[in-house]
């Protein structure tokens, strides 16, 4: 069966009955239906005395261009934990639509490892994406607006993007206020994809309304002649774009297939965003249960770091233990083999690979001083010799690990996993930042490539060079970076796996987010509005004549 069959055919609990389990009335429900729900700002008042459970990240190795699954693992983690008579809840992001339409489909698990309803919460679900999307556009006409009638503040440069949430490569760069109209000033602009806006990075950032509307209202739009930001706040557009997220703010409750709680909310992705769903639903979730599984996207050096050296820092959390998915094609992948052949066994690619596991677990092990165990997740061309040769590599080096079967049996397959973790978070940790926020961006950033992606030099751009020197003039140098980057390499290069190789580093740009509070860091190629593959996704999707939807997976 298909994912989507296996979604179609489960029997799900109404949303009212779930949220039971979690301690959670009625009446702090919004409905959206039998199986979604959004839960009251008013809950955060209720508990704010209750003890905060365990808190469980979930990432991965450098990912092939499919991913490797942290989501089912982290679904079926919290599905293992309640079969072994464990309180547990999921906080994760929603999907975007661009991957969904795109080439890695939708992001709601796999098998029988899946959150639900599945086409729900991979489309539209309820409406969170498109509130963003929409604030963002708000302070993009506003600003436009703004030039027509005079320009009263001397906007000279404009720096705030309008965003899309699909994958549209034409929108890269694009020619605005052609209509020829007298007082229409024709510029230059852009659009981000919509988890790349800062918007979403302020809605998963905030601590509840008030602080989202502060947050707003920081956002740098442009300069002046003289070099000075201006914002948000000074547009005054900062209340309405907090109307337009009264609604998005608040976190979604959905459930997994077995029924076990997930608060899906805020959508950033990792390559070119900061990778982590909302504080407000991490925080809110390790209140509800005494395991909180979260994940952070793509590859540890990208969703991980982020994770620890922002979001941690800003919402004061220290994960319990981490887990680091991998698989075995992604351990062939990086240890050499194409895409074609990667079903294939060969152990020699197989154990190249190791290496780049390996680098991923020494940076959560020792750089952070996080406790680490490995999710082998089983797909069903892995042969037992390949499963054994990695256990056994793991084994050698005193790592802990578990084979996860959870696409074919759900949370039976996880229950080995669940118990290690269960013994893995009695143990302590020392966990560290990879930097201090005094340090210079430059140092900041030469941390981050060094410890973590292990590049020999950083290489920075004359223009990189000049918006450092303008952001830490302005007084926003004591901010963390974000690394936008290619998910598939510790380098800034996406074909370059080989991580035995010396490599340097090079930075594009840097762009201030003041309004969500980081520095983000472009290395590379790396775009923050994707483009479709020649044969994406959305040529799969359908609809039949019984007006089901086919072809998401």
């Amino acid at each position: 069966m298909t994912d989507i069959e296996i979604a179609k055919s489960a029997k799900l609990e109404n949303i009212v009955e779930i949220a039971k389990k979690i301690d959670i009335p009625k009446e702090d429900l919004e409905l959206y239906g039998k199986y979604k729900a959004k839960i009251s700002n008013k809950i955060e008042e209720q508990l704010k005395n209750k003890k905060e459970g365990k808190l469980i990240l979930v990432t991965a190795m450098s990912p092939t261009p499919l991913g490797e699954g942290k989501t089912t693992i982290s679904i079926s983690i919290a599905d293992g934990l309640r079969k072994i008579g464990e309180k547990s809840i999921l906080a994760l992001r929603e999907p975007s639509l661009g991957p969904v339409f795109g080439v890695k489909g939708g992001a709601t698990g796999g098998g029988h490892a899946q959150v639900a309803p599945m086409e729900d919460i991979n489309l539209h679900f309820t409406g969170d994406i498109h509130a963003i999307t929409t604030a963002n556009n708000l302070l993009s006409a506003m600003i436009d607006n703004h030039i027509y009638h005079g320009n009263e503040l001397g906007i000279e440069k404009v720096v705030w993007k309008r965003c899309l949430d699909l994958n549209d490569r034409q929108l890269r760069t694009v020619n605005t206020g052609l209509s020829g109209e007298s007082k229409i000033v024709p510029r230059e602009d852009s659009f981000d994809i919509t988890v790349a806006s800062e918007v979403m990075a302020i809605l998963c950032l905030a601590k509840d309304i008030k602080d989202l509307r502060e947050k707003l209202g920081n956002i740098v739009i442009g300069y002046n002649k003289q070099g000075k930001p201006i914002y948000a706040k000074d547009l005054k557009s900062e209340g309405a774009m907090t109307v337009l997220l009264k609604d998005a703010i608040k976190p979604n409750l959905v459930q997994t297939l077995e029924h076990t709680p997930a608060i899906i909310h805020g959508g950033p992705f990792a390559n070119i965003a900061h990778g982590c769903n909302s504080i407000i639903a991490t925080k809110l979730a390790m209140k509800l249960a005494d395991y909180c599984i979260t994940e952070a996207g793509f590859g540890a050096d990208l969703g991980a770091e982020k994770f620890l050296d922002i979001k941690c820092r800003k919402a004061n959390l220290k994960p319990n233990a981490v887990v680091c998915v991998a698989t075995i094609k992604a351990l062939k992948y990086n240890g050499g083999v194409d895409k074609e052949n990667i079903k294939k066994e060969n152990m020699q690619a197989l154990e190249k690979g190791m290496n780049n596991l390996y680098k991923h677990i020494d940076n959560l092990k020792e750089k952070f001083g996080l406790n680490v165990i490995v999710a082998i997740n089983k797909y069903n061309t892995d042969t037992n010799l390949e499963l054994e040769f990695v256990k056994d590599k793991l084994d050698g080096k005193g790592i802990q690990s578990s084979v996860v079967e959870s696409w074919e049996k759900g949370g039976e397959g996880a229950t080995d996993i669940a118990k290690k973790i269960v013994q893995l978070v009695k143990k302590e940790e020392n966990f560290k930042y990879i930097y201090d926020l005094n340090e210079t961006i430059e140092e900041k950033i030469n941390k981050v490539v060094t410890k973590i992606y292990g590049a020999s030099k950083v290489n920075y751009s004359q223009e990189a060079k000049e918006n450092i020197d303008k952001i830490e003039k302005i007084g926003y140098g004591d901010l963390p970076i974000c690394i936008a980057k290619t998910q598939y390499s510790f380098s800034d290069d996406p074909k370059k796996l080989d991580i035995s190789e010396p490599f340097e580093f090079n930075i594009r740009n840097v762009e201030l987010k003041a309004g969500a509070g980081f520095i983000v860091v472009l290395a590379g190629k790396i775009m923050t509005m994707p483009g479709l593959p020649k044969v994406p996704s959305a040529e799969s999707i359908d609809i039949d004549e019984n007006g089901e939807i086919i072809g998401i997976f």
